[in-house]
């Protein structure tokens, strides 16, 4: 039943490879649980004691196991998932995991960077591409694509060559689910791509295939995009301990902070939901109020 589903995840949902193996870890562990739970063996998924209560001390363990609210409430959206597949296919009588509350989320701002972090940053990779090598001035393309057009690590790391199209100052990328958006780049980076280019035909002579390459010519590895950005992060103070993802953050918190609607950035970013745009909103209210308390003669009073 949980390798029907997760080819119904990775073939019909088009999920990418990781989120069907974040499934997959989740009903595993779901597995192990009931194991001991239910304390016999041949039970089925569709067994009446896989119930809400099952469920509910599911969560109580993964909480004795020292995992986060956070942790939990995705495990259990995957078992959501996972029986309301069962359900439609007539496999399970109900989805009992329907019926059990998740876990209440501390609300949780996203790491972003200042506009002077942002021009630090900048300026330690400008001056790394100015060296004109293959690092340096990837480097510098990948910060512009992230931090220019909100792309995810992922979104880089699948870039390939005529993803980005520098004479319509446009780039095609495919995100979350294979869903394929249009997304605007800067003349910023159109210019770093310029720049990059003549350095990766010294590696590959490819017109097609993945766009960063390393001094191989392969594709760059996502955790080599995550070290090339956290040097970067490491000129500018506010952006200890952040990682690359943090660049997307800082785009849409800037964007909506020059006063960007809404809606038009979460068609930038991607998201199918506007509650997971909403998230940034918190942050730019937070800033404004900030500045109301700094700045008005009675906003102490």
């Amino acid at each position: 039943m949980v390798a029907d589903f997760l080819r119904h995840l990775s073939d019909e949902r088009q999920l990418s490879h990781n989120t069907v193996k974040a499934y997959a870890k989740d009903l595993e562990d779901l597995r192990n649980f009931l194991d001991q739970y239910l304390g016999r063996a041949g039970w089925s998924w569709a067994d009446p004691d896989v119930d809400r209560l099952a469920l509910r001390s599911f969560l109580g363990w993964c909480g004795r196991r020292g995992l986060s609210k956070r942790t939990a409430a995705r495990k259990l959206a995957a078992v959501r998932s996972f029986f309301r597949f069962l359900h439609r296919e007539g496999r399970a009588p109900t989805n009992p995991g329907s019926a059990v509350r998740a876990p209440k989320l501390d609300k949780r701002l996203p790491g972003h960077l200042s506009v002077g972090d942002v021009r630090e940053v900048f300026d330690f990779a400008e001056g790394e591409a100015a060296r004109n090598t293959l690092a340096g001035t990837r480097t510098l393309l990948i910060l512009e694509l992230a931090y220019g057009s909100g792309f995810r690590l992922s979104e880089l790391h699948g870039l390939d060559v005529g993803a980005v199209d520098g004479g319509t100052g446009q780039a095609r990328v495919l995100g979350k689910g294979r869903k394929e958006r249009i997304v605007p780049v800067t003349a910023a980076a159109v210019r770093a791509l310029d720049r990059y280019a003549l350095r990766r035909a010294e590696v590959t002579d490819r017109t097609i295939g993945p766009l960063l390459v390393n001094a191989r010519g392969g594709r760059l590895s996502r955790r080599s995009i995550q070290a090339s950005v956290r040097r970067c992060f490491d000129a500018a103070a506010g952006a200890g301990g952040l990682s690359a993802h943090a660049l997307r953050h800082t785009f849409a918190t800037h964007l909506l902070e020059a006063g960007a609607d809404l809606l038009a950035v979460k068609e930038l970013l991607g998201h199918v939901s506007l509650s997971t745009t909403q998230i940034y909103t918190h942050t730019t209210k937070e800033r404004l109020l900030r500045v109301y308390r700094e700045a008005h003669p009675r906003s102490g009073s």
